[in-house]
Formats: structure tokens, C-alpha cells, sequence
């Protein structure tokens, strides 16, 4: 009797001691990750979504846990791309191309289900009955558009024979539509509400007539050495598009609620144009990453 009672305090202390290693080891080998990222805070909601996209993909990691460390000023895309390659950043978000895929590496799911292609203007307040006016691809041709001169946008627009002018300050372009300097200023159909609403002593407006449309996904990317963190944060954003996760946050965003409150793009008149610099490893045959405006 006493030695079966021994040996039940001995089974007991090495179950207690199986559960301690267990918890020490779990603990041990799970470890804070630090991701470096451009300024979020304060910057406006096109930011903040992107973002959150980001955090919901590296929330399906359940081996490792991740601090979010932006940079201390919004980066211009030239010096976000610099700064990936240097280490400095270890993920960016923004429209892809030929030129940037051969940089930096794509996790090939597009942030906004195609809709960053959707192109619809902001223009002066007042200017809507110019617009109103255009009707075919050669009128539009006529209207000078601006574009920051490193954005692949300025290529297509160019490339269309559309007029752009160039600048290499994104906040420029908002006090030169104002000032006369261009006609208007295109941008993704889930972008202009927000960054008009950030500026309310410009006098500006979203132009309602006319849609453009090019194939223009917008993807994370990050260092071409970084496969480690490309894998996690491709399988988390997969896992999000199987379970309804990346659907429900799309949705639910008052970004793209504003779109499909106020964008009528199934009214407007459309002009489609060609992309010169989409990769050919662009996953248009998924239909689960892409949207279909007609059902809006």
C-alpha cells in the first residue's frame, strides 16, 4: 500500500512537471516579431485599411506575436521601395508593376479586390458641368489629369495618351488642383470621399460622369529576402479569403461602404484602358480575389 502510494506521488509530480516544461517551452519558443511599416497614424483611411489587412493576415500565426512600428513620417513611394530594400521597412502597401516586382517581392492578393483599378476624379467644385460634357475617350483626352510622378498610374494615364502632369509630393496635388494647375485628379473609387474629407478648406468635389478602368491590384510587398514573412502573411490573407474574415473586413469598412453608397459606377460613362506594366503573374483567373461591380 505504501509503495502504491509512492508511486502515485511520483506520477503526480511528473505530470506537474510535464505540464510546467510544456508551458516553459510553449512560451520559449514563441516570440515577438517586430514589423516596421510607413505611417498609418493620422495619415487617412486608405492607411489605416491597408494596414489592418496586414494585421489581419499576421493575426492567423499562432507561433509568433508581432509589434507594429510605423515610420516616423509618411514615406513617398521612391523612399518606401528604398527603404524596403535597405531593411529599414519590412512591409510596404501600394499598386503593383513590372518594375516594382522585379524590386520587391508581391504577395500576389490584391487589398482591394480590384477596385483600385476603378479610377473615378476629384475636381474643383463648380467644374462638375465640364465633365458633364465628356462622352468619348478623345474628349477626355483633352482635360489634363495629375498623378505623384512615381505612381504606375502616371504610366497608364500616359501611356493612353492622356495628359499628366507630375509631382513628387502627394499632398502637392491637392493644393494644385485647387490652384488651377490641372483638371482633375484621378483616383481608386474607395480613395477621394476620405481625402477630401481630410481637406475641408479646399474647395474640392468628387467628379460624378466618368469611370477609367485598368487592371491595378495593389499588394503587400516586402524584401525579396524575406520569405519568411512573404509565407505568413500570403497564408494568413489566404486563410481570411477561405473563412470570410477578408470579406466581412472589406465590407464592413466605411471606406468601401462610402463606394458603394456613393460611387454609382455601374451609371457612369466608362473608358477601359490598357496597363503596360501588369505582370503577367497577376492571379486575374482566381475569382475569389477579385469583385465584380456589377453585384455591388
Amino acid at each position: 500500500m505504501k509503495n502504491l502510494h509512492v508511486k502515485m506521488v511520483l506520477l503526480a509530480v511528473q505530470a506537474t512537471l510535464l505540464f510546467v516544461f510544456a508551458w516553459f517551452s510553449a512560451n520559449v519558443s514563441a516570440k515577438t516579431i517586430e514589423i516596421k511599416h510607413n505611417k498609418v497614424a493620422g495619415i487617412g483611411a486608405k492607411e489605416e485599411y491597408q494596414f489592418g489587412l496586414l494585421k489581419l493576415a499576421l493575426s492567423y500565426d499562432k507561433e509568433n506575436s508581432y509589434n507594429f512600428v510605423e515610420s516616423s513620417r509618411f514615406l513617398p513611394q521612391i523612399t518606401m521601395i528604398e527603404q524596403i530594400k535597405s531593411g529599414q521597412l519590412d512591409v510596404a502597401w501600394t499598386g503593383t508593376s513590372n518594375e516594382l516586382e522585379q524590386q520587391l517581392m508581391p504577395i500576389r492578393i490584391p487589398l482591394y479586390k480590384g477596385l483600385l483599378g476603378h479610377r473615378i476624379f476629384i475636381i474643383r467644385q463648380g467644374d462638375q458641368a465640364r465633365f458633364d460634357q465628356i462622352n468619348t475617350f478623345e474628349q477626355l483626352k483633352t482635360f489634363t489629369a495629375a498623378q505623384e510622378r512615381t505612381w504606375a498610374d502616371t504610366t497608364i494615364l500616359r501611356s493612353a495618351g492622356i495628359p499628366v502632369i507630375g509631382t513628387r509630393r502627394y499632398e502637392n496635388l491637392f493644393y494644385m488642383l485647387e490652384g488651377g494647375r490641372y483638371d482633375y485628379f484621378p483616383r481608386g473609387v474607395h480613395e477621394p470621399w476620405s481625402e477630401i474629407s481630410a481637406r475641408p478648406h479646399l474647395p474640392l468635389t468628387v467628379e460624378k460622369h466618368i469611370l477609367v478602368k485598368y487592371p491595378m491590384p495593389a499588394y503587400l510587398f516586402v524584401n525579396k529576402n524575406n520569405v519568411a514573412l512573404a509565407n505568413k502573411i500570403n497564408d494568413g490573407l489566404m486563410q481570411a479569403i477561405e473563412d470570410g474574415s477578408f470579406n466581412d473586413y472589406f465590407f464592413s469598412n466605411p471606406m468601401i461602404k462610402d463606394v458603394i453608397a456613393k460611387a454609382n459606377l455601374t451609371d457612369r460613362v466608362m473608358f477601359e484602358i490598357n496597363n503596360p506594366n501588369i505582370p503577367s503573374s497577376t492571379p486575374f483567373d482566381d475569382k475569389r480575389l477579385w469583385l465584380d461591380i456589377n453585384e455591388l
